[in-house]
């Protein structure tokens, strides 16, 4: 495999660099790659879509918003932007930093301070600008200090009417960006704290609410229903009139032919990359959740083992389409024939079984965010170190959940929820078993096409010597 061209550059220089964003995505940066100064995630991106000459389609309009919450929803828009601001096999060289580089990125780190200090004291910083741009101006404009685009911080607000957002465990509309973070090792037990789950944890997020101190249980109450329904909101694959606009669109009957004639490791290697990036916008539901980033990175790494899944079938409910049996996969609606290939004909009738018992309970959007948000975080999970902190979290979130049910006078359901979060871990028992039998028929499969977040996810094994790319 080839690697990354690569620039030597000291420990001074890096922190220099880790200042300013990814170009692409605007999430930390780690360096310099390929030319442009990205974080891993684009980085992996970049490499992935060279050794593998693949052609990306836009379902849009080829203008897509490239951040770190849409990144994985547009491989074509990403790949645009990670040639037009310059990344190329050929953009760097093995060997040291030129002279004019360093130059043109010491520029370009001082203008992002500068920029940074206008934001916090707009006049000083403004003179400060201008007697820096001369000096600036005269360094040229380099591919490395190029920023044609705009680099944000943090999600993209959210989208308008986005309260009823659509999740589907096998469809984000592209292939995923490969993979999410491994989870290093993860057999319930403690995790060592330099896991890439750790680093990716530990990563900048998103703004957490933030307010005077809470004074009564009914503002307690409010402010955690306020937190975790915005979490939701704002980490979501499909807007619920993207999938509602395409419900009778259904696989036509060759359609599901061509399906069904796909071998079981290809179509397993699909679902494998669906449920993945599905996974990952559950761990950025996750890291918003207020709290959340203040547990112990083990126990963080237990919690989304543990109830990433979980999550990821309540929430597509919100893509199935009850009338018919379908789920939205691929574009359209199929049905359970569709994935038949599989091999796991009893796993998957399950599942569309339980998504039809979640339609018939009708829960708001302000229900399903509030009991994703409990069902995460569950303090009777396995090898927890802090278990009496993830139990005031759950205590929070389980009242504001009653509070919402019973003003909503769905006060009947509440009984209901004990048996969905049986069926959730029977049903993700049910595909660890699967997958384990899957696994031993194809090991290599597994081991070299699979994910590497769905590998440390649903697998036991311990020599995963994967990159974490995110």
């Amino acid at each position: 495999m080839n690697s990354e061209p690569t620039i030597c550059v000291t420990s001074a220089m890096r922190a220099q660099i880790e200042v300013i964003p990814c170009k692409i995505c605007g999430d930390k940066s780690s360096g310099i790659h390929y030319g442009v100064i990205t974080c891993e995630g684009c980085k992996g991106f970049f490499r992935r879509s060279q050794q593998n000459s693949v052609i990306y389609t836009c379902s849009r309009q080829q203008s897509c918003p490239i951040d770190r919450t849409s990144r994985n929803r547009c491989q074509h828009c990403r790949l645009q932007k990670c040639v037009v601001l310059g990344m190329s096999r050929d953009a760097v060289k093995f060997g040291r930093m030129s002279k004019k580089q360093r130059d043109s990125l010491h520029a370009e780190v001082q203008k992002h301070r500068l920029q940074q200090q206008q934001q916090q004291q707009p006049g000083k910083a403004e003179a400060a600008v201008q007697a820096y741009a001369p000096t600036t101006a005269a360094h040229g404009q380099a591919k490395l200090a190029q920023d044609p685009l705009p680099s944000g911080h943090g999600p993209a607000p959210a989208k308008a009417g986005s309260g009823g957002h659509g999740y589907c465990p096998l469809e984000p509309g592209s292939s995923p960006d490969q993979t999410g973070p491994p989870l290093n090792e993860m057999k319930y037990r403690p995790f060592a704290q330099n896991s890439a789950c750790a680093d990716f944890l530990s990563r900048p997020s998103f703004v957490r609410l933030q307010g005077s101190p809470l004074t009564s249980v009914t503002e307690l109450v409010d402010h955690v229903i306020q937190n975790v329904v915005k979490s939701h909101r704002e980490t979501c694959q499909f807007l619920p009139e993207e999938v509602q606009a395409l419900r009778w669109e259904i696989f036509s009957p060759t359609e599901v032919e061509s399906y069904q004639k796909k071998s079981t490791e290809e179509m397993w290697q699909n679902c494998a990359h669906r449920i993945t990036d599905a996974i990952q916008y559950v761990v950025e539901f996750a890291k918003r959740i207020d709290g959340f980033m203040e547990l112990c990175q083990n126990d963080q790494i237990v919690l989304l083992k543990a109830g990433s899944l979980e999550v990821v079938l309540l929430r597509m409910c919100r893509a199935f389409n009850p009338s018919n049996n379908t789920v939205f996969f691929e574009g359209k609606y199929a049905g359970p024939e569709v994935f038949r290939s599989l091999g796991c004909e009893d796993l998957t009738n399950s599942i569309f079984e339980f998504s039809q018992g979640m339609c018939l309970l009708r829960l708001s959007e302000q229900e399903l965010a509030l009991f994703s948000a409990m069902v995460l975080i569950s303090a009777d999970r396995q090898f927890l170190q802090e278990k009496f902190k993830v139990e005031r979290l759950q205590t929070n979130i389980q009242l504001a959940l009653k509070h919402v049910l019973q003003r909503n006078r769905h006060d009947a359901i509440l009984a209901k929820l004990p048996l969905k979060v049986s069926l959730l871990r029977a049903l993700c028992v049910h595909h660890a078993e699967k997958l384990r039998t899957f696994r031993l028929t194809y090991p290599l499969i597994v081991h070299s096409l699979f994910p590497p977040l769905y590998k440390e996810l649903f697998t036991s094994e311990s020599e995963h010597s994967t990159t974490f790319d995110l």
